[in-house]
């Protein structure tokens, strides 16, 4: 007998071929992201996807941007939350992985946004993505990076800092952003 759900933090059951709105929580997004180690552990230091998502949202704030990109900032890996984390190298080459995480995304917008995103906000929001990933490249896996540094206007800590105060900067940022 296969399982056909996730038992979350919250005790929700999460099906992950049929997910539904209402087994989304943004308790269990902020609570397994904050667990959930950058570069898929092959980094020098624990740093959480929460810690980027978390660094992206104030970037974007920082930048001036909506509450919409924001919050789009703070949400852009909560799929990872139920469908884990896979390396950009080697995610490229998932086709039905990446379609599951896709919709999965934009079922997490719709929620928490009242719709996905539009082709702008998705432009701010991968531009943040990158700018930030080149700091998390060069100062978690030491990897010298080819491109100019992308100017930023937040101070990044990668000192170390326990899940439970990470999950609980998520959802302060998230309760001061929510637009639903």
């Amino acid at each position: 007998m296969g399982y056909k759900y996730i038992r979350t933090y919250t005790g929700k059951e999460f099906y992950p071929m049929d997910p539904q709105p209402k087994a989304i929580d943004i308790r269990d997004i902020a609570h397994a992201l904050s667990l959930v180690c950058r570069g898929n552990g092959h980094v020098n230091r624990f740093f959480s996807v929460a810690q980027h998502c978390i660094n992206c949202a104030l970037e974007a704030e920082a930048r001036g941007y909506s509450t919409r990109v924001i919050m789009a900032c703070l949400l852009h890996d909560a799929s990872e939350a139920y469908m884990s984390d896979v390396p950009r190298p080697f995610k490229q080459f998932l086709g039905e992985y990446m379609k599951q995480e896709e919709s999965l995304l934009e079922l997490i917008y719709s929620k928490f946004l009242g719709s996905t995103l539009t082709e702008e906000e998705q432009k701010l929001l991968k531009q943040i993505d990158d700018d930030l990933l080149y700091f998390d490249l060069r100062e978690l896996l030491n990897e010298p990076q080819d491109k100019p540094e992308p100017e930023i206007h937040i101070e990044i800590n990668y000192e170390f800092t326990p899940f439970i105060e990470v999950e609980q900067k998520y959802l302060e940022l998230y309760e001061k952003w929510r637009l639903l």
